[in-house]
């Protein structure tokens, strides 16, 4: 039998929502913290979230809108709001914290202007130290989750232990978790996949093949390699869960706001309206921008994530940027992978 533990999930999202479910299915005991309290209301009036249509939440499920009263004697805090705006909600964090409690983030982005990943913000937003984050990870769309639909994903620690817990903590019968201490490779998988995602999206938009999008989904798990092992990730990390699994899973599904966005935009519509339209954010489209910066100051290349940066924030056509793309200089396939 599993040790019961009391957990806080900050962020009431389809996503932590969902883990708020799990973690309730589990035993443990669950706190579910939403910003707004008017949703706050509404949650725990229906216990449903409209972001996750037919799924009820437990009625034992406290939610929340107070920080204080959603950490109060936890003993794991799971970061579940989007990645710009994990910084902000850390700050509400401030001397509320314990110095034993472990964070795990599944936040999927990379933070603006400073470049930071999600571990990387929470140990500069509270001084935590690296072996207490641990980063949940891999293809896990909260719709198939929250249906108990079987799944596997990845927890990443500077320290193994702090992995390994919550391994123990999370796995069930359908949510399967592995463990590594490739917290870089890891990271950069979750994030940087979302931007071949909306190149994806785009080719479904344009009307175009299968070959076309294998061939999309391979180059750019390429450069999400050559960009993680720049920072230090390793090479087989990109091969696994948070590598390739999350990049298959979030170009395919229908369930995937980015893959929904670069569709649209490959259809002729503008950035700005998608975005105006849509309930839940697609982390792509920030984490393009940051990861567009990040090649160039590492010198990394990345002509995917390039032509998708020139295609949502330049007014490049898709139809160009797939003939320039095309029509690169030949190479040989596994050249220029740089070494951290």
């Amino acid at each position: 039998m599993k040790k019961r533990i009391r957990f806080a999930v900050l962020g009431a999202g389809s996503w932590g929502t969902t883990i708020a479910i799990h973690l309730n299915h589990l035993r443990h005991w669950v706190t579910l913290w939403e910003y707004f309290p008017e949703n706050v209301a509404y949650m725990n009036k229906t216990h449903r979230n409209p972001l996750l249509e037919g799924i009820p939440i437990p009625p034992e499920i406290p939610i929340v809108s107070d920080l204080r009263a959603a950490i109060e004697d936890v003993s794991a805090i799971v970061v579940a709001v989007p990645s710009q705006s994990v910084r902000a909600l850390l700050e509400g964090l401030q001397g509320l914290i314990g110095k034993n409690a472990i964070f795990i983030n599944v936040a999927k982005g990379i933070e603006e202007n400073t470049m930071m990943r999600m571990s990387q913000v929470i140990q500069d937003g509270l001084s935590v130290l690296p072996e207490k984050i641990v980063i949940l990870s891999g293809p896990s769309h909260a719709e198939e989750v929250s249906r108990q639909v079987p799944t596997a994903i990845v927890a990443a620690s500077t320290e193994i232990e702090a992995a390994r817990f919550i391994q123990q903590s999370f796995s069930s019968s359908y949510f399967r978790v592995y463990t590594s201490t490739d917290i870089v490779g890891v990271e950069i998988g979750g994030a940087v996949k979302n931007i071949i995602a909306i190149a994806s999206g785009i080719c479904d938009g344009l009307g175009l093949g299968d070959n076309t999008k294998a061939a999309l989904i391979t180059r750019g798990l390429m450069e999400i390699i050559r960009l993680g092992v720049k920072l230090g990730g390793r090479e087989e990390t990109f091969a696994g869960l948070s590598g390739v699994g999350d990049l298959i899973v979030t170009c395919g599904s229908k369930y995937s706001r980015n893959r929904y966005v670069g569709e649209e935009i490959g259809k002729g519509r503008k950035l700005k309206d998608i975005l105006s339209g849509m309930s839940m954010v697609a982390e792509g489209v920030r984490t393009c921008v940051t990861v567009h910066q990040m090649s160039r100051k590492y010198q990394v290349l990345m002509p995917i994530s390039s032509e998708i940066y020139q295609v949502l924030f330049e007014g490049k056509s898709p139809k160009k940027a797939l003939h320039d793309l095309m029509g690169r200089e030949p190479v040989d396939e596994w050249h220029s992978v740089p070494k951290a």
